[in-house]
């Protein structure tokens, strides 16, 4: 087996671990976030609007997700009272979404159960291999 092959194989191997992974992952964030009312992929909106408001389309890109699915999770949210919209004077026909009291207040708890969460996970990894982890991700997500 040439050199070639067998590195196209171990990419595959990574990326088919990758999407096993996600799922664990977003199993376990909706494992956390249930007690406020939230599934993991309303939690990764709302955290980004943590840093301001912003459009759906916006929220889209910096995810790398379809604007349609994340769409579809800002209307769950908008409907739950945990996203409210304001005039966008950059573009009348997208508001910015915002934060509502009831997702800060979630988001608050949200904190301390990841950072345990978090904590507990990476004691079970050395860090050598998590910075290589990162390091490995972020050269793969540029290459792609």
């Amino acid at each position: 087996m040439s050199s070639r092959t067998s590195r196209a194989e171990r990419l595959t191997q990574l990326v088919n671990e990758i999407f096993v992974a996600n799922g664990a992952l977003l199993a376990a964030g909706d494992a956390l976030t249930a007690e406020v009312g939230l599934t993991a992929a309303q939690w990764q909106v709302v955290g980004f609007l943590e840093d301001g408001p912003a459009t759906a389309a916006e929220l889209a890109r910096r995810r790398g997700l379809r604007r349609q699915s994340v769409q579809e999770t800002v209307n769950r949210l908008l409907r739950d009272g945990m996203l409210t919209r304001a005039d966008n004077p950059a573009d009348a026909r997208a508001p910015l979404l915002q934060l509502s009291d009831q997702a800060r207040a979630a988001l608050r708890v949200l904190g301390a159960k990841q950072a345990a969460w978090a904590d507990g996970v990476a004691a079970g990894l050395p860090s050598e291999d998590l910075e290589t982890t990162l390091r490995t991700l972020r050269a793969l997500r540029g290459l792609v």
